[in-house]
């Protein structure tokens, strides 16, 4: 048995030890190791070895997040010749920290996580360095020295923040109210995440330009429909005239737009308050389509099939650059019944 199958034999045991001791966690797709090589699984059997992956994921906290976990467990199966490891961090970074050492102390083979916040993480990672464990960061990004990561795959999220703000600017322009005064509140992310800190910084940037732009506001309602609400009930008792809400997710805009609701005003085309969305999940994009949210800026949660291509890299020797930015696009009205039926999630 090889250095490389001794690892992955002593990982095995300990993981069966875990869920014997503990049976804390989420096991998915088990390959036996009799498993014969064939077609394009060939790579993964080094003597009938497994992969092992272990995966931190934020929490459940939305409609994309749970999408971008499916998306996970869809492209690292046994079919492909994994043993995914999942956990779930239920939006605290100490439980993620302790999953990574956890995964460390299992000897797994490659560590996947998406982390809470971009701080915090130089010591653990630090750790899975000298274990020797190559760290794909997946969706967010960390404030760490970049040697102690392998890649990271997820969405330009400065961009999406930067094409919110030009969709506002030509959506202004169509109605000829370049020149009004524009007031804004911003719902933003989790505070400290990559994705809260990206999009606020893009679109503000842009915002910053326009001298009647006046941005209100800026609350965190931590990508949670019920927080959003209450936030967004907070911006219209303190400011009467709000003529557009930036949500950083779907989940936030649908409590949004529940309180605008019920504060008597519509939203959308045509309507009271302008919405502009992030992520775009199929039942956002339906009210994109109904006119009720104005624009949806994509953030792509399928980012599974690009790790999985990363790992079958690493595996086969060969280089990976630093970052993968996945594909996204922008929804409006005009644009949205084209992908409705194809959108799953």
């Amino acid at each position: 048995m090889n250095g490389r199958n001794r690892k992955r034999a002593a990982g095995l045991a300990a993981l069966l030890l875990l869920i014997l001791l503990t049976g804390c966690g989420a096991f998915y797709d088990v390959r036996p190791e009799e498993a014969e090589e064939t077609g394009e699984d060939a790579w993964t059997e080094e003597n009938g070895g497994l992969v092992i992956v272990g995966f931190s994921q934020i929490g459940s906290e939305s409609i994309w997040r749970t999408a971008n976990t499916n998306s996970m467990q869809r492209a690292l199966t046994k079919e492909r010749g994994y043993f995914l490891i999942f956990n779930n961090a239920r939006q605290k970074q100490e439980n993620q920290i302790k999953a990574i050492r956890s995964f460390i102390s299992q000897r797994v083979d490659y560590i996947v996580f998406s982390p809470i916040t971009e701080s915090g993480w130089d010591t653990v990672l630090e750790e899975a360095k000298e274990a020797g464990i190559p760290v794909i960061l997946a969706d967010r990004k960390v404030d760490a020295d970049a040697s102690l990561y392998t890649t990271w795959v997820g969405p330009d999220t400065v961009k999406e923040g930067e094409n919110a703000a030009r969709w506002l600017e030509g959506n202004l322009k169509e109605k000829n109210r370049q020149n009004d005064d524009i007031n804004i509140v911003i719902l933003q992310g989790t505070l400290g995440a990559s994705s809260e800190m990206g999009r606020t910084a893009g679109f503000v940037s842009i915002a910053a330009r326009y001298h009647n732009w006046h941005i209100l506001d800026c609350q965190t309602g931590d990508f949670t429909t019920a927080k959003g609400k209450e936030v967004m009930q907070q911006f219209l008792r303190k400011y009467p005239d709000i003529d557009v809400v930036v949500s950083q997710n779907d989940d936030m805009t649908f409590g949004a737009i529940e309180a605008i609701e019920e504060a008597g005003m519509t939203t959308g085309i045509g309507g009271d308050i302008t919405i502009i969305s992030f992520d775009a999940v199929k039942e956002a994009l339906e009210l994109v389509q109904a006119g009720k949210i104005n624009v949806d800026i994509e953030c792509n949660p399928e980012q599974g099939e690009y790790i999985e291509k990363v790992i079958r890299m690493l595996e086969a020797g060969e280089p990976v650059e630093k970052e993968y930015v996945v594909e996204e696009k922008i929804f409006t009205f005009r644009n949205v019944s084209q992908y409705l039926d194809e959108r799953t999630y």
